[in-house]
């Protein structure tokens, strides 16, 4: 019966952090939006550590699937951020610079 309390207690803040984020998100004007995206990019470098962490400590299938499920998808938000960063400088250059 605890397991069934904790992953209910881990499920309700994943669900709250959802809704805060989405809320955070799209009070974001879009001036801002692509810094905030180059920010985060380290935030999902801690998170790819983590999630690697946790899938080679698990225990279980689920735990490992999971985990990779994590690495994953922080990788997608650590390239996607890097080339909105990049494309974002490639509009502040001179037209013949080349770098």
């Amino acid at each position: 019966m605890f397991e069934a309390d904790v992953l209910i207690a881990a499920l309700t803040v994943f669900v709250l952090a959802i809704f805060v984020g989405y809320e955070v998100i799209t009070k974001v004007p879009p001036t801002l939006h692509t810094p905030l995206m180059s920010g985060s990019n380290a935030i999902s470098g801690i998170v790819i550590v983590g999630a690697l962490l946790v899938a080679g400590q698990a225990d279980g299938l689920t735990g490992q699937i999971l985990g990779a499920v994590a690495v994953g998808l922080a990788m997608i938000n650590v390239v996607g951020g890097f080339m909105v960063t990049d494309r974002m400088l490639k509009m502040f250059r001179r037209s013949g610079d080349k770098k």
